[in-house]
């Protein structure tokens, strides 16, 4: 193989600055390549965000925070875990047993002992996260500085929900969690009348409740119709109390609107699907308490690399 010299990789270098082409470092993707806008940084915040440093415990201004909202990158601004995850550890850093989908990295710490999680967006340090220490039934903590953090209340953070029924919920929340936009899914249970209902008494069908799928979702990036489109086209809206070889009032197909705004959008929907002849079997109910199911029944065809049995996507309004 001939020899590649010194000069030889000036010239070639050269030329693709004067073509203005830019070769990107290995493993980089056009994803990862986009330019993210960084906010300034105080110098204890660069100390954290770009150091890795850690800030002294039971010192930081979320520690003890208890607000309904989203947990945003200081650095910028990306949004990385809702209020609903974040719980009381007394390890003197905020804690949070899950991050919104895709926001939150992780790689092995540089002393080879712990796992960092820096923000997806930008790479700032926020902690390191735990895993085992049975603080709730996700038994992982992510043990974040306060410096790397904002908020926004819930009134500001724009986040909204969605809630469907169609069948078996691991299915449904498999294939919901593939729409970007969606920022957090929870399988459970809804429209019934025992309170904290367990799988095994849904499954009675004596509890009224149908197994359902709670989407968190932002507006700015997937609206509430393009969710609902996707919810009839992944599973058989024309099947009563059924879904495939599940057969129960729990697996009942249902839309439980949370106002009228997305009840209009299911009315709509259910009319065209209508109009194009086929016998539609969906209930619209209005959204009532939603209880989270039991930690093995959430993320389950993640965990599990399996496929959904009795759910895939097909064209229905085209």
């Amino acid at each position: 193989m001939k020899r590649i010299t010194a000069s030889t990789v000036v010239f070639l270098s050269l030329i693709v600055i004067a073509l203005g082409l830019i070769v990107p470092v290995s493993g980089q993707t056009e994803e990862s390549s986009k330019t993210v806008k960084k906010k300034p940084l105080s110098e204890k915040e660069a100390y954290v965000i770009l150091h890795k440093g850690t800030e002294a415990p039971f010192t930081g201004k979320f520690n003890n925070h208890q607000v309904k909202g989203v947990y945003t990158c200081r650095q910028c601004g990306a949004r990385l875990y809702t209020s609903d995850s974040k719980f009381k550890s007394n390890c003197g850093w905020p804690s949070f047993d899950d991050e919104i989908k895709g926001a939150v990295k992780r790689q092995p710490d540089a002393d080879g002992r712990r796992i960092e999680i820096v923000c997806a967006a930008c790479d700032g340090h926020l902690g390191h996260v735990f895993m085992g220490e049975r603080f709730t039934e996700k038994n992982t903590r992510h043990c974040v500085n306060s410096i790397s953090l904002e908020f926004l209340p819930a009134d500001k953070a724009g986040l909204e929900e969605a809630v469907f029924a169609g069948g078996c919920f691991w299915g449904v929340e498999y294939l919901f969690q593939q729409i970007p936009g969606v920022a957090k899914t929870s399988v459970g249970y809804t429209g019934g009348t025992t309170r904290r209902p367990t799988y095994k008494q849904v499954c009675t069908g004596r509890t009224g409740h149908a197994e359902a799928l709670q989407v968190v979702y932002d507006p700015d990036r997937v609206n509430y119709e393009t969710l609902a489109r996707r919810f009839f086209e992944i599973h058989d809206f024309t099947q009563l109390n059924r879904q495939g070889p599940d057969i129960g009032t729990q697996y009942r197909s249902a839309v439980f609107y949370k106002d009228e705004a997305q009840k209009a959008v299911a009315e709509k929907l259910i009319k065209l699907l209508t109009d194009k002849g086929f016998k539609v079997q969906t209930a619209l109910e209005q959204a009532d308490k939603f209880w989270d199911a039991e930690t093995y029944h959430q993320d389950y065809y993640l965990k599990t690399g399996k496929q959904p049995y009795c759910h895939a996507p097909k064209k229905v309004f085209d």
